[in-house]
């Protein structure tokens, strides 16, 4: 009978958890967390400052003519031709949606709900690819439609995906046939 009185006595309640110590850490996190949030932010806008030479976006004219190709995807973002990772977030070319793309002879109309519509005028055009890249979305080979197109003294490769990936086979000699001179960034080094 001992054992059983011995094991007993050693018993002790379960330890008290401490509140304050436990919501301090919580706390703590929580404005970490903030302090890593406000500072990606406050890099996107500095960004966009450095950015901002770049002129704005063109709109569409009133009449743009019969459309040769539509189709709706979403517009993953745009970079400095060639420079995948090198994101352009100025005048909203950073912000991903959804998009309506209409090629007409006067040129490319993008129109993204929830985001600033831009027109690319045919004779900016300078070529279009299949890629399996831009920055921040990675995709299987030829899984991206990628257009090159002339603003202001850059070049700027604008990435989208469509809802049927088997139209992008399409784009790639409209917009090519349509660009004065065509210039590929394919296989620029990654």
């Amino acid at each position: 009978m001992t054992p059983v009185i011995l094991l007993a006595a050693e018993k002790r309640s379960a330890e008290v958890t401490d509140w304050a110590a436990r919501i301090g850490w919580v706390v703590g996190l929580a404005l970490f967390v903030a302090l890593v949030y406000w500072l990606m932010r406050e890099g996107w806008k500095w960004r966009g400052t450095l950015q901002g030479d770049l002129p704005e976006l063109p709109t569409a004219p009133d009449d743009l003519g019969p459309a040769k190709l539509s189709a709706s995807g979403r517009y993953h973002g745009s970079t400095t031709a060639g420079q995948w990772l090198d994101r352009i977030v100025a005048h909203g070319l950073g912000t991903r949606s959804r998009v309506e793309l209409t090629l007409t002879d006067a040129g490319l109309d993008v129109v993204r709900p929830g985001a600033g519509d831009f027109f690319v005028p045919a004779d900016a055009l300078r070529g279009a690819r299949l890629d399996k890249g831009i920055a921040g979305k990675v995709l299987t080979e030829g899984g991206l439609l990628v257009v090159t197109w002339a603003h202001g003294e850059r070049l700027i490769d604008s990435g989208f995906r469509f809802d049927h990936a088997a139209d992008h086979n399409e784009w790639v000699p409209a917009i090519d046939s349509m660009s004065k001179t065509n210039v590929t960034t394919e296989g620029a080094e990654r």
